[in-house]
This record gives C-alpha cells, sequence and structure tokens, in this order.
C-alpha cells in the first residue's frame, strides 16, 4: 500500500510522455509528405534544368530550356503539393471513388460508371497527335517522380489507410473528363427529360409559356431580345375547370426552379482604347463548387520562345493539377478566359427494342445489336458491385421517355475525339485573331472565351471542337433513332462557328447568357442559359465607366447590388400596404428603405430574396403538381429560370392560372410574405436579426473534414465567415460554390494584374501555402498576379550520364 502513490505519480509522469511521443510520432508520419521545397535533386526524365521558385503565396515559377521539360516539373510540382485531389478527379468520372472512400460514394460511381469514361479517355489518347501524346506522358512521369519523392505518402492516404495508385497518361483525361461533368450536368441531361415530361402532361403552349426566356434581363453580344412572354389564354390551361391534383410535398420538385447554384462563370474585357496603356484588359472569375485547396493552382511558366517577346516565353495564370496546361491567363501578348456557354450538348434517342430479340433495336435502315458491358465497381470492405450498361450506338441507356422507350444519351462528352491538349497553344498565341482561331480545336467542354491582347483587340468565340451538327426535330426533345436524318449529323466545323472581333463599343461580356441569336444560336442550341441578369448588369457596369484599370475590372466581379431584386422589393411592399397583421406590417417595415445590395448585414435583401422564392414556389406549384403526379421524378428543368412567367403571372392575373388554394392573386402574394415573416420570424431575434450574411456563410472544406471529428475538420477547413453576393449579380456567392478564381490583367503588363483565389495552394494542413491567399479572395483583396519575392528554390537536374 504505502508504494501506490509511486505507482499513481509514475503514471503521471509516463502519460504525458506517451502523448507527446505518439504526437510527435504521428506529426513525423505528417511532416513526411509535405512537399520538398528547397535544395537540389536530380530526375531521370529532365534534359535541362528547370528552377521551381515558390513565394508567400505558394505560386510555382518554372524556369526551363523546354517546355517538355516544364511538363515534367509541372506533374512533379503538382503531385507533391495536390496529389490527392489529382486521384479523386480522375476516379470521379470513372466510377472509381468507391474503392478509395467506400459505399458512401457509390450512388455517384453507379451513375457515372454508366458513360465508361475510362474507355473514352483511352481511346482519346490513343488518337492524340504524337506531341501531345508525349506531353502526357512527361507530365506523367514528374508525377509519379513526385510521389515517389515524398517521404511517406500523401497524409490523406494515411489517413484512409490506402496506397496512391501511379499515374497513367490518359488520366490526364480524365480531369477533362470530369469537367465535362461538372459544367455539362453531370451527364444526366436531367433538364430536357422533365421538359419531356412537362409537355406530356401540359398543353405545349403553357410549357413554352413557363419556360420562357426574359427579355427584361437579356444581354446578348450579338443579336435581338426574345419576344416578351404571353401569358396563354383560358381555352389552352384552365386550373378552374380541372380535377383538383393531389396535396403533395414539392419542395424537391421546386427546388431547381428557385436560383439553384450552378457551374457558371463571368468574363468580360475592353478594348485598349479604353485603357491607359493601349492595351486590352480581360476579367474572368469561374463560378464552380469551392473546396480546399481550390481546384486551380497558381503557375508562371518560363522558357525560350523564338516568337515571344524578347525571345522568352512567360505565362502566367492557373493551371488545373493532373493536366500540363495552363487554363487561364496571359502569355505576354494574350490574355485568355472561359465561361460555362450552356449550350445543347446532350441529347437523348429513342431506343425501339425489338419486340422478339431485346438484344436489337432499330436503327435507319435496318437493326443493330446492343452492346452489354459488365462493370464491376471496387467497394472498399465490400464485395464488388456489378453494373450492366447497355450500349448503342447512340451511347448508354440511361432513362426512359415519357411513354416508357428507353433513351439513349448522346453527350459530347463521350466522344474521344472531343479530348486534347490543344488549350495549350494559347502559350504562344500572338494576338486576339490567333488566339480565336485556335478556339474550335480545344478538346475541353465547349466554352465562350474572350480574348484580349497587348495590342488593344478584344474578341469572343466558342471555344471546344464538341459542337454537334444536328438533323430534324426539337433538340430539347428525344430524337427517334430509327428515323433517317434526325438527330446529331456530325460535327461543326471552324468556319460555322460564331466569332466577333473588336466590336464598336469596345466591349465584351459573358456570364452563361445567351450570347447570339439566329442560325449562330440554332448551332449551339439552349442548355439551360442563365437568365442573364448578371450579365446585364456587368454591361451596364462596363458602360457606365469610360476607363479601366484592373482594379475597376475587379470593383465588377466585386458588385453586389441588388439590381435584379428591385422590382420584387416594389412588389412586397405593394401586396402588404394596408395590412393589419403584425407579422407582415414589420415584413413591410423591415424592407421599406431599400438598400439594394446583398451585403452580410442586409436584412431587406434576405426578407425580398425569400419573399420572391415563395411566390415563385406558389405559382409554379399547381403545375409542376400535375407533371409530378404523372411522373414521380420529375422536378423544374435545372438551369431554366421560371423569372419570365412567374413575373408574367403575377402582373396580369389571370384567375384560371391561379392555384385553386387561393381566391385571388393578392391572397397569393399576402400568403407568400406571411410564410416569410413565420418562418424567418421565429428565428432567434425575430425577422429583424435575420441578415444575408447569417444565411449565406462561406463552406470551403477539405474533401475529408467531414470524415474526421469536428474540431479537427474544422482545423482543415477555410474559416466559416458571411459572404456578401449572390446569383443574380456579379458577384457570385454561395456557402460551398462561387468564383473559383478572379483574374484582371493587360497583357504585356502582367505586373499591374489581379489573382485571388479561394481555399489555398496546398492541400497539406502543415505546408505555408495551406489557405495562403484566402483571406484577400474572401474580403475582396487585391492579390497581385505576378509572384512576389522568393521564399524557396528547388532545383531538378537530369541525371548525369
Amino acid at each position: 500500500m504505502a508504494r501506490r502513490p509511486n505507482v499513481w505519480r509514475g503514471l503521471a509522469l509516463a502519460v504525458p510522455a506517451l502523448l507527446l511521443i505518439a504526437g510527435i510520432a504521428l506529426w513525423w508520419a505528417l511532416a513526411g509528405s509535405r512537399a520538398r521545397l528547397d535544395g537540389t535533386l536530380h530526375l531521370g526524365g529532365l534534359q535541362s534544368a528547370v528552377s521551381v521558385q515558390r513565394d508567400a503565396l505558394g505560386t510555382v515559377t518554372l524556369t526551363g530550356k523546354r517546355r517538355a521539360d516544364l511538363d515534367y516539373a509541372l506533374g512533379y510540382v503538382h503531385a507533391q503539393e495536390r496529389f490527392f485531389e489529382m486521384d479523386l478527379m480522375r476516379r470521379m468520372p470513372v466510377g472509381e471513388l468507391s474503392a478509395l472512400v467506400g459505399p458512401a460514394a457509390l450512388p455517384t460511381d453507379l451513375n457515372h460508371r454508366r458513360h465508361r469514361l475510362r474507355a473514352v479517355a483511352d481511346a482519346a489518347y490513343a488518337q492524340l497527335p504524337q506531341e501531345q501524346k508525349q506531353q502526357l506522358d512527361h507530365y506523367r512521369d514528374g508525377v509519379n517522380a513526385g510521389l515517389a519523392d515524398l517521404r511517406v505518402k500523401p497524409w490523406e492516404y494515411l489517413l484512409l489507410g490506402t496506397k496512391p495508385q501511379p499515374w497513367q497518361s490518359p488520366d490526364s483525361l480524365l480531369l477533362v473528363a470530369a469537367m465535362y461533368l461538372d459544367l455539362n450536368g453531370d451527364g444526366l441531361n436531367a433538364r430536357e427529360l422533365h421538359i419531356a415530361q412537362m409537355r406530356a402532361v401540359l398543353p405545349g403552349a403553357l410549357v413554352d409559356f413557363l419556360l420562357s426566356p426574359d427579355p427584361d434581363w437579356e444581354a446578348p453580344l450579338r443579336g435581338r431580345l426574345s419576344r416578351s412572354p404571353v401569358v396563354p389564354g383560358s381555352g389552352i390551361f384552365d386550373l378552374r375547370q380541372l380535377v383538383p391534383a393531389k396535396p403533395t410535398d414539392l419542395t424537391a420538385a421546386l427546388a431547381p426552379a428557385l436560383d439553384a447554384p450552378r457551374p457558371g462563370s463571368n468574363s468580360f474585357a475592353v478594348a485598349g482604347a479604353l485603357t491607359n496603356n493601349g492595351a486590352a484588359l480581360l476579367a474572368n472569375d469561374m463560378h464552380l463548387g469551392l473546396r480546399v485547396p481550390n481546384i486551380w493552382f497558381r503557375t508562371r511558366l518560363r522558357y525560350p520562345d523564338p516568337t515571344a517577346p524578347g525571345g522568352q516565353r512567360d505565362v502566367n495564370g492557373v493551371s488545373l493539377p493532373g493536366t500540363p496546361a495552363i487554363v487561364v491567363g496571359s502569355n505576354g501578348q494574350v490574355a485568355w478566359g472561359f465561361t460555362n456557354s450552356y449550350g445543347d450538348w446532350l441529347d437523348w434517342v429513342r431506343v425501339q427494342r425489338d419486340p422478339h430479340d431485346a438484344t436489337r433495336y432499330k436503327v435507319p435502315g435496318g437493326w443493330a445489336t446492343i452492346e452489354r458491358h459488365v462493370e464491376h465497381i471496387q467497394v472498399k470492405g465490400q464485395p464488388d458491385t456489378l453494373l450492366t450498361v447497355e450500349d448503342t450506338r447512340w451511347g448508354p441507356i440511361m432513362g426512359r421517355d415519357a411513354d416508357g422507350t428507353p433513351l439513349a444519351l448522346q453527350w459530347s462528352g463521350a466522344a474521344p475525339r472531343n479530348y486534347n491538349l490543344a488549350l495549350m497553344q494559347m502559350e504562344r498565341a500572338p494576338s486576339t485573331h490567333a488566339a480565336l482561331a485556335l478556339a474550335p480545336q480545344f478538346g475541353m467542354p465547349v466554352q465562350n472565351m474572350l480574348v484580349a491582347d497587348s495590342a488593344g483587340h478584344i474578341g469572343w468565340t466558342i471555344a471546344g471542337i464538341g459542337v454537334p451538327l444536328r438533323g430534324n426535330g426539337d433538340p430539347s426533345m428525344p430524337f427517334d433513332g430509327a428515323q433517317p436524318g434526325s438527330g446529331r449529323q456530325g460535327w461543326a466545323k471552324p468556319p460555322q462557328y460564331p466569332r466577333i472581333e473588336d466590336p464598336a463599343g469596345g466591349r465584351l461580356w459573358t456570364a452563361n447568357n445567351r450570347t447570339i441569336d439566329g442560325d449562330a444560336l440554332t448551332l449551339l442550341g439552349n442548355g439551360g442559359h442563365d437568365l442573364g441578369a448578371r450579365a446585364q448588369q456587368i454591361r451596364d457596369d462596363l458602360h457606365a465607366r469610360t476607363g479601366f484599370t484592373p482594379g475597376s475590372l475587379l470593383d465588377i466581379q466585386l458588385d453586389d447590388r441588388a439590381i435584379f431584386l428591385s422590382r420584387w422589393q416594389g412588389l412586397l411592399q405593394n401586396a402588404l400596404a394596408g395590412s393589419n397583421d403584425p407579422d407582415l406590417q414589420q415584413l413591410r417595415k423591415l424592407t421599406a428603405h431599400w438598400h439594394g445590395h446583398a451585403s452580410v448585414g442586409s436584412v431587406d435583401y434576405r426578407l425580398v430574396r425569400a419573399f420572391r422564392n415563395e411566390v415563385t414556389a406558389a405559382v409554379l406549384a399547381p403545375f409542376v403538381r400535375r407533371v409530378a403526379q404523372q411522373h414521380g421524378d420529375f422536378t423544374w428543368p435545372g438551369e431554366n429560370s421560371a423569372e419570365a412567367a412567374v413575373w408574367a403571372l403575377v402582373h396580369v392575373q389571370p384567375p384560371y392560372l391561379l392555384d385553386p388554394a387561393y381566391p385571388d392573386w393578392h391572397a397569393l402574394l399576402v400568403a407568400s410574405a406571411k410564410r416569410v415573416a413565420t418562418e424567418l420570424g421565429k428565428q432567434p431575434g425575430g425577422l429583424a436579426a435575420r441578415t444575408w450574411g447569417e444565411h449565406n456563410r462561406s463552406g470551403i472544406n477539405h474533401p475529408l473534414s467531414a470524415a474526421l471529428p469536428a474540431w479537427l475538420g474544422r482545423y482543415l477547413d477555410m474559416p466559416s465567415q458571411p459572404q456578401a453576393g449572390d446569383s443574380n449579380m456579379p458577384r457570385v456567392a454561395a456557402p460551398s460554390s462561387g468564383a473559383s478564381e478572379r483574374l484582371d490583367v493587360a497583357p504585356g503588363h502582367e505586373a499591374h494584374g489581379i489573382l485571388q483565389m479561394p481555399g489555398g495552394q496546398s492541400d497539406h494542413p502543415l505546408s505555408p501555402f495551406y489557405g495562403a491567399g484566402h483571406a484577400d479572395w474572401a474580403n475582396g483583396r487585391p492579390t497581385p498576379l505576378l509572384p512576389g519575392t522568393t521564399q524557396h528554390t528547388l532545383t531538378l537536374q537530369p541525371l548525369a550520364h
């Protein structure tokens, strides 16, 4: 008994020592996967030395004698800083996430595996020009060298208990496939499927009205505005004459109609006549899902080029880890940027099976055989999941038409011809004119491309090789695959691509809106153009100025004025005039003074926005309910605003298109306002405490943070903080999506350029670059495009022969 206190004292000393030892071991293992930042390293894949410099943000400057050596060095650096995220991006499009993270990813894998994009990437690599194959091979070798040079495998694999697999050359094309999925509605074409469901239940004239574009907000670069929507007469559709539809929860079905976040972007350019140095200016902010680290990687490439000013090519911008290309940036002569075009790149094709032999289907002139592929999806900790894919000449069978007929998906992202590295030619483009000529060759999702050059010229075109030509039929509806001349009839040639150079006003803008009309619009199609309010506000901001700098372009990117909602504020005030309801009186008072900004402290913006959503849901509900009762999987067609139809209905107020749940249209407006007052008013502090910033808080997280204890996961994530901005204004901001970069640059004057980036450069929490630059992005402070003072230098040398 007398010895017990000594035991406890021993334990009291031993436990902290053990914890200290465990902590040191954990730190040692974690630190072993940090990128090599300094020193000299000899590698077998180089022919000449490459200098790898990093500034305080982790911006990587690669300087070498051969572009091929920079391919290798960029692969090395990407792997050291970002291999896990590269692995996720190559696995996602081919349905191989479950093998890494377990069954939680199985639904995503099942959807993506149906496209069989690994086979597409392999075929695409096989048909690449030899020069592009070599670029991918050099990059591949650099990636694997960078991975091998880590003392410990990337820390995420320690957490998951798995091993990273080597990089293969076609894997870089899988990252292009991942962007196809992200920018083309996850490869589902759900929008057109839901349009077909609407047309199967509702009169065509009513569907046309409900889905009509809104000329009040359009801002095309060229062409006329759409005609104003015409409210259908009671002879076309009359809710009063129909048996009331059964009540049902429409929350999910209506969600896409309420400004759901979408992948998109802003880009605009001004001619040299409007700048102080004669060079044109470009702004680009690509709107995507946000994460830690950011999807892009701050990169500078310097190498000899006799066509460059001074014989030295100097390219500044962002690369996509997993590929050797600078995606957007400036080469000293030309700056370029992209926005999602929202053309029509996916088509449904009706598949008529042989009633006597289900393995055959009808094609023009006869029958073809359905190919069956059994896909084995590995699931960590579980047996493989088997998926049978039925493939046709058009693509896999992935849906059913409104009448039950099987539908095959024909998609530009599934064609091997639509993948290549031609975008890398932008590094050497000497002028706007030359850059626009290159754009139709790019093997990437079809985008709007804006270009500005050092001589003051600006231009717009469509970039991407995958623009289909179509035959007979409505491209928004399924084609009949058995009919000759229907559906796709090959691919557009470069002369068919629309182009604008040096417009009279010296200004260009795109923001996922419709950009053109006429035959060019027929060629590109409508895959869900943005309403246009964002583009219109950018256009008007550009025309409000007569001189521009990179800073003034950033001001436009950060414009959070709520011009779009102004008319809804007036509607709310009028609807509540004379109300004796205390809750509605308070709602009217709080929104009477319209500040007109989606600022973090704005109460009026949040309340008016909520009112618009409630009115939109109430107006659309009777139509959505009828379609949903016929087609249980129906949701409002994504990327299709109902603003034009809803605004017309609340002003024309036809009684025959009013939900019978309301005695009149005024009652619908008041009931919508009452729901806002009730739902938001019952929260702590009441209506007066409901700021926009409370609702719109950033959620920019590491992919694995949710799998860790909350205190540790928060350490990996960026701080959650209120965000200014929203969807229908230049400053697009949602909790986990928004501007993945903000670039403002005049080619030839990169020293004055701006490049903001959220989420940081490195994926390693012990890296000095983890989250670096995020605070500038969050607070709208300009971050220089060019790297700052060099903090670290690593020299990559070829092996001695």
